[in-house]
């Protein structure tokens, strides 16, 4: 049966909305948290395994030192206190695909605490996330469900469990209750989980492809009267696994809270989750509190000791943050915000630095990636880093336009010859023999084929009207099969009219 909801408009004038991310980061070390098993995405199901991450009794874990220090450069990323000593703990819950019946994580003594991330919105405004902490966890792992409609538990008949993902590093970023922000509160979450997607790949520590599963997030929302009163009960949808799926999330939960609440009911503590198809939330389990985990230290490992002079010697290697290289590159190629919003957006900022430094010019990378390529990838439904063409092919395609020995329409046809696997740019030429035709015997003879079929187009263009010329150059590249040089036609035409 349907939820009751409230208008989003009517919801955000009735309700202060405050709500929080629990975000989960896997990290992209060789080997799990605590054992030596091989990680790779898309494995063949329960082959990369060790008796510790399968639980198994008597084994014992032993810290990745890597996955620490790739922990160490989140926190100085996201402006957080490190902790010189910290300590991981068990917490305690049964799940199908958690083999050893609770999970390592950090409780009291976290390695990073007390941080915030500033985000940019879309209109350039800039809101401040506080951090509560950035904690190193290890992953459960992964239930398939079969029988039920998208894979989910509902209706499913039998599942199985793929331990792989067992022990993979993982580090939780949590918020603290973000307040004051209003109506835009899904706009801040959405733009907050690519701040983070964008900072982890420059850190070098995480793929982030949400499609993939190693970023996901739990949003919790809560609604209260005033600012000023207590915070209200909330709710938390797990996993939500897509930018736009965290906004969507939001959005119902606070219709579907403010209705609650304006009929007179209680809000239920409790997990959710999103459902893609129906767009929304649907119950789960009353949610835990932390007494109920039993946390408490891991007997099997000692706290870790993190040192002044260690955390320096990673804040010398720290790379240019996202948000500085952003207005790098807009200074640099000369886009303004909207311009450089755009290419944010789709996602193209590697793409398009990787094309410029291969020798295109920002404004035609950014033509590429944004125009012809964005579209093929939104026709098959694919990122544009999954496309088969790379930075360096399409800046070829670029030179060869430069150099005249392509015009715009045998571009995109050799480009749609690389995206065939036709091969390279010049391949792609020699083999369907494209050429620009710029002999001025043959395009001259052309000109004048197209001028003597449409005199009325003539008179216009002797008048000084010169919106019909494309209609001339239109036909001049019929004539040579889209192999003209456009600026040698527009010449001719122009001697051939004041001739």
């Amino acid at each position: 049966m349907a939820e009751k909801l409230m208008k989003y408009s009517e919801a955000v004038k009735k309700y202060d909305v405050v709500f929080g991310l629990e975000t989960h980061v896997e990290l992209c070390t060789n080997t799990k948290l605590f054992c030596p098993a091989h990680i790779e995405f898309g494995g063949e199901p329960n082959t990369q395994l060790t008796p510790v991450s399968l639980g198994l009794p008597g084994s014992l874990p032993v810290i990745n030192q890597t996955a620490v220090d790739y922990a160490i450069k989140l926190g100085l990323a996201l402006h957080c206190e490190i902790n010189e000593w910290s300590q991981f703990a068990r917490k305690n819950y049964f799940y199908p695909d958690m083999p050893r019946n609770y999970q390592i994580s950090q409780y009291d003594k976290p390695t990073n605490g007390n941080g915030y991330l500033d985000v940019e919105l879309e209109d350039g405004t800039v809101f401040r996330v506080p951090i509560e902490r950035a904690h190193i966890e290890d992953d459960a792992g992964k239930n398939t469900h079969v029988g039920g409609a998208d894979g989910r538990i509902e209706g499913a008949d039998h599942s199985l469990v793929d331990y792989n993902r067992a022990g993979v590093p993982l580090i939780e970023i949590v918020t603290k209750p973000i307040e004051g922000a209003g109506d835009r509160a899904p706009e801040i979450a959405g733009a907050y989980m690519r701040a983070i997607r964008d900072i982890v790949r420059a850190l070098g520590i995480s793929e982030a492809r949400m499609e993939h599963g190693n970023m996901r997030a739990d949003v919790n929302v809560s609604l209260r009267h005033s600012p000023s009163d207590p915070l209200g009960t909330r709710s938390e949808t797990k996993n939500v696994n897509s930018f736009r799926g965290i906004e969507k999330t939001m959005q119902y939960e606070i219709r579907r809270q403010a209705a609650i609440l304006d009929d007179g009911g209680e809000i239920l503590q409790e997990t959710r989750h999103w459902d893609e198809a129906s767009q929304a939330t649907a119950g789960g389990r009353v949610k835990s509190d932390a007494d109920d985990y039993r946390y408490f230290p891991d007997p099997d490992l000692v706290m870790l000791h993190i040192t002044k002079e260690h955390i320096a010697e990673i804040d010398a290697q720290m790379p240019e943050m996202p948000r500085e290289r952003r207005n790098r590159l807009q200074g640099e190629w000369g886009f303004n915000a909207t311009e450089m919003r755009d290419i944010v957006n789709a996602d193209a900022l590697d793409l398009i630095e990787a094309t410029v430094e291969a020798g295109a010019t920002a404004s035609g990378a950014k033509k590429w990636w944004l125009g012809e390529l964005s579209r093929e990838a939104n026709a098959k439904g694919v990122s544009l880093e999954e496309l088969s063409i790379t930075p360096v092919e399409v800046a070829d395609v670029e030179k060869l336009i430069a150099d005249g020995k392509l015009n715009d329409k045998l571009a995109k046809q050799t480009v749609a010859g690389v995206l065939a696997g036709e091969g390279t740019p010049a391949e792609v030429v020699e083999k369907h023999g494209f050429k620009v035709v710029s002999d001025d015997g043959a395009l001259e003879a052309a000109v004048v084929e197209a001028l003597d079929a449409n005199p009325d187009i003539v008179e216009k263009l002797k008048g000084g009207n010169m919106k019909p010329m494309g209609a001339i150059i239109g036909a001049v590249m019929r004539a040579t099969r889209g192999q003209a040089d456009a600026k040698a036609v527009t010449k001719i035409v122009m001697e051939k009219i004041k001739g």
